[in-house]
């Protein structure tokens, strides 16, 4: 009896031992969107005569990364109101109601619904983009993405390049097309530090 006590209350202790030695699982990280590092830029076909590319300059949000259970998410603004265009008259232009409108929609959000994984890096995130008050599925393919320890601050930190192509007319904003062309490619350098 006592014998088989011993036994037992061994093999307890090993279990006890074995799961405490088990590493602890990696919890999720959340990271601030860097808005001095990224930027949403857009191209488009002028008229058959170039590609024009602009950019917003202010961008605000969050990314939660778990890189060892592959799970994530996206939570992204862009002011649109800081469109640069590099020509004032034009940023002013873009921002009225056949465009932007941004007296009524000051906003574009993205926000993820998926985060596809290949090994521990992400490719691409499909979610919901919502311009001027129009909300459509998209998917952003990732050409990029590196996590690492920042070299400037005592934090880790994620960079990526993402890409998607959409449709003006889709977002109530088709004015000008075929000739300014309906399609327009929207090209994102995001960097976010570890909160």
């Amino acid at each position: 009896m006592h014998s088989t006590f011993r036994k037992f209350a061994a093999s307890l202790s090993l279990v006890a031992g074995t799961t405490l030695a088990l590493p602890a699982l990696a919890a999720p990280q959340t990271y601030v969107v860097d808005g001095s590092h990224t930027f949403p830029r857009f191209s488009y076909s002028h008229f058959g005569l170039s590609t024009q590319m602009s950019r917003f300059n202010t961008t605000t949000g969050t990314v939660v990364l778990d890189q060892e259970a592959r799970t994530g998410s996206v939570d992204i603004e862009i002011d649109m109101r800081s469109v640069d265009t590099g020509f004032a008259t034009f940023n002013e232009h873009i921002q009225g109601e056949d465009f932007f409108h941004t007296a009524q929609y000051p906003t574009a959000t993205f926000k993820s619904t998926r985060v596809v994984f290949e090994g521990d890096k992400p490719v691409a995130v499909d979610g919901e983009l919502t311009i001027k008050g129009v909300t459509r599925p998209v998917t952003l393919n990732l050409s990029s993405f590196t996590a690492m320890q920042h070299p400037m601050v005592p934090k880790q930190a994620i960079g990526a390049n993402a890409s998607v192509t959409v449709k003006r007319s889709d977002f109530n904003a088709g004015k000008y097309a075929p000739h300014v062309s309906d399609e327009v490619t929207i090209d994102i350098a995001l960097e976010a530090i570890a909160q």
